[in-house]
């Protein structure tokens, strides 16, 4: 993914080689700054979980940047894919194994709804990706 300039240095920071990777990079981005906007109001209900929604929500971000770098390999595809799967199922782990783990006092949360879905979308981006650097 990376180029060199004329002195043959490689850069640090590299665009995306396929569109797909656009994509991860922005549901990255963006299920981790909702993360970072829930915790706000996790840490009100419980301080474990408002600190593992910013961790959650870094990791991310911190996901979004290093695959933007030099220092990205493949393998990291199924690591980020992982992640997202992980993330998604901590969901349930929490709220219960239901539709109702959407819900917040009756109403739909929109928050649960964007990052999981996010993720999702993320997961399968990344799947995607491992496979086409594998080609």
């Amino acid at each position: 993914m990376s180029t060199e300039h004329a002195t043959g240095a490689e850069q640090l920071f590299d665009r995306p080689s396929n569109p797909i990777g656009y994509v991860a990079v922005l549901m990255a981005i963006v299920t981790g700054v909702v993360h970072l906007v829930a915790s706000m109001n996790a840490i009100q209900f419980s301080q474990m979980l408002g600190i593992l929604f910013i961790l959650n929500g870094l990791g991310f971000i911190g996901g979004a940047i290093l695959y933007l770098t030099r220092y990205w390999r493949r393998p990291l595809f199924l690591v980020a894919a992982l992640y997202a799967i992980v993330t998604i199922l901590a969901l349930f782990a929490v709220q219960g194994w239901s539709l109702e783990a959407f819900y917040m006092e009756g109403n739909l949360n929109p928050f649960a709804v964007v990052t999981k879905v996010a993720e999702a979308v993320l997961a399968v981006c990344a799947v995607y990706l491992y496979v086409d650097a594998g080609e």
